[in-house]
């Protein structure tokens, strides 16, 4: 499935200090994505000028943030209303600057120094090691995100919304990262702790699910998902390969055909509908996807045109039509030449009555071939030719590389020559 390139909009909320220090303004917790790799500028843009807007708001002396609503209302967990001291809040403030700044090293370098700080406050350990993970984040090192987001959560000490954000980020990148036993705890823990459905969380377990290839419950989380983010294809197409492994083919195909329509410049929505179509054997409908696919020029990849000629290839009368996707893909350098390739042509300039063709394939076939079905098939194409002496020379590679029956390419050699 696809990579979601997107970076969350996470930053600090609140540097509570004493000493008439003001209380900075949250960050609006964006949209997240199924498998996001956190990393898009856009995203970072957006973080950092959020976070400019709250420092200038904290600069005027004695102001307070206004009061924004609770992302999570209804969850479990008591807010700390955990505060820095006046020395740990300048420390903050530094860092949220750092932040700001864009210098992603230099906002590890110093969470680091509060982290190993015996007099810092755990709040302040916890503050800092969330914005470190953004740091760790931007300079994509998501192993040392994780073990940030890991101290901070694990602190307890954060308010909700700044603990729940990392907990649900945390998920997300244990998705990227490949562990989806731990993604899928993850975002079970913050569903439970929440009491929430978010839709993001829902995508991202049902993400988890489908890594895990159980299929059916995947589907099951990823239906409300879908419905909440509508505009969200990449969770339609893993929605509907996901009812398809469940054996619900045909609610699979019209989510597909849905996404498919919506989105014809989209090469992965078209290609798994092609691949639906593959999977419930309606290779018309299959076929007729990959060509318009190809005639808009979203065949890129081998595995494109290799799905499209082997296709063709296995469908009565499509022998022109092999030839062209295969002779296309090898001019644009895309289609490397192999065993499977000259045999698909061979055989279709053979039963195209392009004979000489045929034969200049099947000799650039049998080498490449783990026995010697091509030389094979390439004597009983001399035979009937009655180009004897050839056939004979065919067989006898075909022999030497090796047949389950011999008997045949026996008899060949043992023709009469005329």
């Amino acid at each position: 499935m696809k990579s979601f390139d997107r970076r969350q909009q996470l930053l600090a909320a609140a540097v509570a200090a004493l000493a008439g220090v003001a209380t900075l303004a949250p960050v609006a917790h964006a949209q997240d994505m199924t498998d996001t790799s956190s990393t898009s500028p856009a995203g970072r843009r957006a973080a950092r000028e959020k976070a400019k807007q709250a420092e200038q708001a904290a600069a005027t002396k004695g102001s307070t943030a206004a009061p924004t609503a609770a992302r999570y209302p209804n969850a479990t967990r008591k807010d700390p209303q955990a505060k820095a001291s006046a020395k740990g809040a300048k420390r903050l403030q530094s860092l949220v600057e750092l932040y700001n700044g864009k210098k992603d090293a230099e906002v590890r370098a110093a969470a680091d120094a509060i982290i190993a700080d015996a007099s810092a406050t755990p709040y302040e350990k916890a503050f800092a090691a969330q914005l470190a993970a953004q740091g760790a984040i931007g300079a994509q090192d998501y192993d040392a995100a994780l073990k940030y987001i890991g101290t901070a959560v694990d602190a307890d000490i954060l308010d909700n919304d700044q603990h729940f954000t990392l907990m649900l980020q945390r998920a997300q990148l244990q998705v990227q990262a490949k562990d989806y036993n731990g993604a899928l705890a993850s975002a079970q823990r913050f569903l439970d702790d929440t009491k929430s459905n978010d839709p993001a969380a829902l995508a991202v377990k049902g993400n988890a699910l489908y890594r895990l290839n159980r299929y059916a419950e995947a589907a099951d989380v990823l239906t409300p998902a879908v419905a909440a983010q509508p505009d969200r294809d990449d969770l339609k197409q893993l929605l509907a390969d996901s009812l398809r492994r469940s054996g619900k083919a045909d609610e699979a195909i019209r989510i597909a055909e849905q996404s498919a329509a919506g989105n014809p410049g989209d090469k992965r929505a078209q290609f798994n509908l092609a691949q639906n179509y593959i999977q419930t054997k309606q290779y018309d409908k299959a076929v007729a996807t990959l060509e318009r696919m190809r005639q808009s020029g979203q065949l890129t990849d081998e595995t494109d045109y290799r799905q499209l000629f082997s296709l063709y290839a296995n469908m009565e009368g499509k022998e022109k039509e092999t030839i062209a996707v295969i002779n296309e893909g090898l001019s644009k350098g895309v289609l490397k030449p192999d065993y499977n390739v000259y045999l698909s042509l061979a055989q279709s300039y053979y039963y195209s009555d392009q004979v000489e063709k045929a034969i200049e394939n099947y000799n650039k076939a049998g080498p490449l071939g783990k026995d010697g079905t091509a030389y094979y098939n390439l004597a009983v194409l001399l035979k009937n030719e009655q180009r004897i002496p050839e056939a004979k020379a065919a067989a006898q590679k075909a022999l030497d590389k090796g047949l389950k029956n011999s008997a045949d390419a026996k008899k060949i050699l043992a023709t009469p020559s005329k």
